[in-house]
């Protein structure tokens, strides 16, 4: 059987500047949430039951289904 779908790939080489890159790997810009508190998301959490594993295992069970016979 063929595959459907084929993957040419190359490896790109990308030539820049070492100031460049060097601007490039020290840059970060990032936001700290300072304004969470963890222990009220870890108090807020549900509990897991056997309708969650039993769930879990329907789920796989039909996803399983739908990859073989479509």
């Amino acid at each position: 059987m063929e595959s459907i779908m084929r993957n040419d790939t190359k490896t790109a080489i990308v030539q820049m500047e070492a100031n460049v890159l060097a601007e490039l790997l020290t840059e970060v810009k990032e936001t700290i949430a300072s304004n969470i508190n963890l222990n009220e998301l870890v108090s807020k959490k549900q509990p897991y039951g056997i309708v969650d594993l039993w769930n879990m295992r329907r789920n796989s069970r039909t996803a399983t289904y739908r990859r073989r016979n479509f």
